[in-house]
């Protein structure tokens, strides 16, 4: 359980960095237009994608 867990962890590390390494430029512009939401949407944008995992995770498994 807990290298499945590890593994995941680490697969979330690779898949955050594809992005900023790719195309730093576009990652910022992205992070500037993140910063200029309300707490409520990006909570909700945190909402949706823990949703979507927890659904994803149980298909798979």
């Amino acid at each position: 359980m807990l290298e499945d867990l590890l593994v995941a962890f680490a697969l979330v590390l690779v898949l955050e960095g594809l992005l900023p390494a790719m195309n730093p430029r576009g990652w910022r512009s992205a992070m500037e237009q993140l910063g200029a939401l309300s707490d409520r949407a990006i909570r909700r944008f945190g909402i949706v994608m823990i949703a979507a995992g927890a659904i994803v995770f149980h298909l798979v498994r």
